[in-house]
């Protein structure tokens, strides 16, 4: 059995405002009868002494005796409010008894504290006896024993004043837990509420990028573009929607490069299939003749088939993590200047200066991914460069916290530059900022991406961007 985000939440505020009430109820309740019941206390001392002085006032110093009708009268007063007197005088001989005056309105009223102390507060008790003495002119006349509900106990007034404070505190917990149910079920369904949002965007999000949704092509040959508010005040909700967001750009701006790459594929296979079609039908139809030259023409569009399917494959690899590393540890400074020189004679023919700027610096890496790496940078800075010179330098670089040390690695040409629109997506696959494709200017588009993995697998990273005056520079951070 499931409940919902808003129901929960809702539940899950009353509970706990509920008992927070409860406990908080509780401890007041006990405070307060701790405080009453320590008041009572008083009160009864209080009360026996002023009792113990009331009769001390009705003896009579020119009889040396006391008013045995006044003690009766005030004694019995005295036995409805829970006080059983008993006066003696100062031979101890009985002055005046409670019991012995009216014992069964005594029983009575110690019954009805019994009785009150015993069911309604849970206090089982019993009589005691204090003895006081009366003292007139600094001598002892009599004493007073008083009876009471020992440890102590409540008169009628103090009880309907303590049922009262319950009730009241019960009828407070009553409304006040209404009340935080009443507060937990809007508070409960705005908190709720972006989440069920980011639930619907993602299950949206999730349909529009289903196999079925792609084949049919969303809406209009399009996906819907899904995005939910994020401006919220929590900072968890608002994260949370803005993931949403991002999670639905991210699988968009994925499904466009996965389209372009289809195609840019298909455009890429279709070019030399179609020149090998064309020559193979011509030499079927005896239009050519199948001599050295037409088969080398094909065989040229064939290698350039594998090429591109080799490349693909190196990508696919390193893309999926599976490019294993052989480290070993060289001069980064001689790797360069190797791999220029086999670009030289190219640069030469075009009356390109190809410049070194290097210093030793010893690296453990994979020499072999790396060499692949500056290849292919070169290859672009020769290729796009007609005049002027193209720039190799290296520099080591101490790390300011861990001490390790950081070598970049920048190729700077005054070629062509690239676009300022192309900049950002010249590391993606297939990419290139000649939208014709042309062989001329370029190859398939693989290979800044391919150096792109390489570095990311040694853990570093690549960079372009144009230079100060003219053409562009790349910077390989390892």
């Amino acid at each position: 059995m499931t409940i919902s985000l808003k129901n929960r939440l809702a539940l899950t505020c009353a509970l706990f405002i509920s008992l927070a009430l409860g406990i908080l109820t509780l401890i007041i309740n006990i405070f307060t009868g701790l405080i009453f019941a320590t008041l009572i206390r008083n009160n009864i001392i209080q009360k026996s002494d002023e009792i113990v002085r009331v009769i001390g006032e009705q003896y009579s110093p020119s009889s040396r005796s006391f008013d045995a009708l006044s003690i009766e009268a005030m004694g019995m007063y005295f036995v409805h409010e829970g006080y059983i007197v008993t006066v003696e005088d100062e031979k101890g001989s009985l002055i005046w008894d409670a019991r012995s005056c009216d014992m069964q309105q005594c029983m009575d009223v110690i019954n009805d504290i019994s009785v009150r102390m015993e069911d309604r507060f849970r206090l089982n008790g019993a009589l005691q006896k204090e003895r006081y003495p009366v003292i007139y002119s600094g001598r002892t006349i009599g004493t007073v024993i008083i009876e009471t509900y020992s440890p102590f106990f409540y008169s009628e007034t103090e009880t309907a004043f303590l049922t009262s404070i319950n009730r009241l505190l019960l009828m407070a917990t009553v409304v006040l837990t209404l009340f935080s149910i009443g507060v937990s079920i809007p508070l409960a369904r705005a908190i709720a509420m972006p989440v069920n949002k980011a639930g619907e965007a993602a299950r949206q999000i999730a349909k529009a990028h289903a196999p079925r949704a792609r084949q049919s092509g969303g809406m209009n040959g399009e996906h819907l573009v899904i995005r939910i508010p994020d401006s919220y005040k929590t900072r968890e909700l608002a994260e949370l929607s803005r993931s949403i967001n991002e999670l639905a750009a991210e699988l968009e701006e994925g499904e466009r490069r996965q389209k372009r790459l289809s195609s840019d594929i298909a455009h890429e296979l279709r070019t030399p299939l179609t020149c090998l079609q064309g020559d193979i039908e011509a030499m079927i139809d005896g239009v050519y003749e199948p001599d050295k030259k037409h088969l080398e023409s094909c065989h040229e569009e064939i290698l350039r088939l594998t090429s591109l399917v080799e490349d693909l494959h190196i990508l696919t690899n390193l893309e999926w993590e599976t490019l294993v590393l052989n480290k070993t540890e060289f001069d980064l400074a001689k790797l360069l200047w190797i791999t220029a020189e086999q670009f030289r004679a190219a640069a030469n023919e075009k009356g390109i200066e190809i410049r070194l700027n290097l210093r030793e610096s010893p690296i453990t890496a994979d020499y072999d991914r790396l060499k692949q790496v500056f290849i292919n940078l070169l290859s672009n800075a020769v290729k796009y460069t007609d005049r002027g010179s193209v720039t190799i330098g290296v520099e080591t670089q101490e790390g300011t916290t861990t001490g390790a040390k950081t070598r970049i690695v920048t190729i700077t040409d005054t070629g062509i530059g690239i676009p300022e629109i192309d900049l950002p997506h010249i590391f993606e696959r297939l990419y290139r900022s000649d939208k014709s494709r042309n062989r001329s200017t370029g190859g398939a588009g693989i290979g800044l991406t391919i150096a792109a993995a390489i570095v990311s697998a040694h853990g570093g990273t690549i960079s372009a961007e144009n230079g100060a005056s003219c053409g562009s520079v790349f910077r390989v951070v390892l």
